[in-house]
């Protein structure tokens, strides 16, 4: 069948008889010899495995973003380009440091050294992008790289002198080199497991056809959740379908108010597109994980997963958003209350893909609010995740009400009784204070290592005793541009 190609540093590489869910790190680190890109978790925390890949369907034209290479499965590459710290160099002697290497080495930022070559492909997409305008952008940029040397001032310090810079440098070069649209593939080995097959079809009826053919199969889009069924628990997949060939899933459209996300929007693309006008959104995906994640991760990833802590869904389901699922014979809305069936169990049927998200932004007088609750604000699951809207007619009485909660159920769920609670009643304090007594009984939440029951039952009603204050200064509140979490404990002056 296809071989998988994509170009490493400027050089074409063919790949053969290799397992399709062999990942990106290893096939570096292996038949290709670059062992400048280090593995540490492999599960996407620790930002050692990070290089940087040739996104040609990223608004606004072809980026460079810094993923995780220890997540990637190598035909996820194919027809890309990828860039990994040993391709940086331009010439031979210290003289050849790219101005990304050079400022890290002036800041002092490399201690150990061991998340060096990590941190450096991370500062290579800060060097390439254009809109690093706030100081949150540069942590956001940077937060994916662990450095146990506690090495961040100088590390910091190195990317704000090179954001931005744009240098004439190689993969300036390959930004601006002639590219094909994203080329279609069907790739099949044999192995000691049995065979495995990676379709990237680039049209529906394509897709549709495959489908059939391999009943078992799975999708994937930015692998940050399945490559993880292969790094850790070792999961040989019989098919697996990548999405990433149908360009109208990348698609994210605004007429007026209305919406319209595809499904293989990458995060990072909502987050900047939400920044200002829908800042509920943006201030969920602020601390939805590290910027390589959000580089690969997916709309309908995170929202065909499934999970109850899937921190999208709670958004969507406030917004009362409307998921288009699209099989051969057409389209089918389901409204978002109504796509999480189960745990980890959706409405899309056999043969059926999530195709986009369709919403109406809230108007400017919306109360509207998202919150994520977890051990650690950087990079960490939510214990509790709730997305708050009330709207308020010129008397002060709450016309409508949606509070939306992750982590309480075993899906993403509305508090109905705490609704039913603020309905006709007057916005205030007081009106809060019954929704949050009313929240105990709409979930049963259950204990694990997050959290117990009861902290999670407390801190939903918190969260809605909270709410009231977050939204008193501004209806809409965007995170400010400085070290916070989603919490911001009261009224800001």
């Amino acid at each position: 069948m296809d071989c998988v190609t994509f170009h490493v540093n400027g050089r074409k590489t063919t790949v053969r008889d290799v397992s399709p869910t062999t990942t990106l790190l290893q096939y570096l680190r292996g038949p290709l010899h670059l062992a400048g890109t280090k593995e540490g978790c492999a599960e996407g925390d620790c930002g050692a495995c990070t290089v940087v890949v040739l996104d040609a369907e990223a608004p606004g034209g072809p980026r460079w973003r810094a993923v995780n290479s220890c997540l990637l499965l190598v035909p996820l590459l194919h027809g890309t380009h990828v860039f990994t710290v040993e391709g940086l160099r331009s010439g031979p002697g210290d003289e050849g440091l790219h101005p990304v290497q050079r400022a890290l080495v002036d800041a002092l930022g490399s201690q150990c050294g061991y998340c060096t070559p990590g941190v450096v492909m991370s500062m290579v997409e800060a060097c390439h992008r254009t809109d690093l305008d706030a100081g949150w952008k540069l942590d956001d940029q940077m937060c994916g790289n662990l450095c146990r040397c506690t090495g961040y001032r100088p590390i910091r310090e190195a990317t704000s002198s090179i954001a931005g810079l744009c240098p004439d440098d190689r993969l300036r070069a390959a930004l601006s080199g002639k590219r094909d649209a994203q080329p279609s593939l069907d790739y099949a080995t044999d192995g000691l497991r049995g065979s495995q097959r990676f379709c990237i079809p680039t049209d529906w009826d394509t897709l549709f056809d495959v489908l059939e053919r391999h009943p078992s199969h799975r999708f994937i889009q930015g692998a940050t959740d399945l490559g993880l069924d292969v790094t850790k628990h070792g999961r040989h997949f019989d098919a697996l379908v990548s999405l990433q060939g149908l360009s109208e899933l990348r698609r994210l459209d605004t007429n007026g108010s209305r919406w319209s996300v595809g499904a293989g929007v990458k995060l990072a693309d909502l987050e900047d597109a939400t920044d200002h006008a829908v800042p509920p959104l943006s201030r969920m995906l602020r601390f939805f994980g590290s910027r390589q994640i959000k580089n690969s991760a997916t709309v309908g990833g995170n929202l065909c997963n499934a999970s109850p802590i899937g921190d999208l869904a709670p958004v969507f389901l406030a917004l009362d958003a409307t998921f288009v699922a699209r099989g051969r014979g057409g389209e089918r809305r389901v409204a978002a209350e109504h796509f999480f069936t189960g745990y980890r169990e959706t409405a899309l049927q056999p043969g059926e893909v999530l195709a986009r998200v369709e919403f109406e932004a809230p108007p400017p007088t919306a109360r509207f609010a998202s919150y994520k609750v977890s051990k650690r604000r950087e990079m960490d699951i939510s214990a509790v995740s709730a997305a708050l809207r009330v709207h308020v007619d010129d008397r002060g009485t709450i016309t409508s009400a949606c509070f939306a909660f992750g982590g309480m159920a075993a899906t993403p769920a509305r508090a109905r009784a705490a609704e039913a609670a603020a309905l006709g009643q007057t916005w205030s304090e007081q009106t809060l204070e019954a929704c949050a007594a009313a929240i105990g009984s709409d979930f049963t939440p259950l204990t694990d290592h997050r959290g117990s029951a009861w902290y999670r039952s407390t801190l939903a009603a918190n969260l809605l005793r909270g709410f009231y204050a977050d939204v008193a200064d501004e209806p809409m509140p965007r995170l400010p541009d400085r070290p916070t979490g989603t919490l911001l404990g009261g009224p800001r002056a």
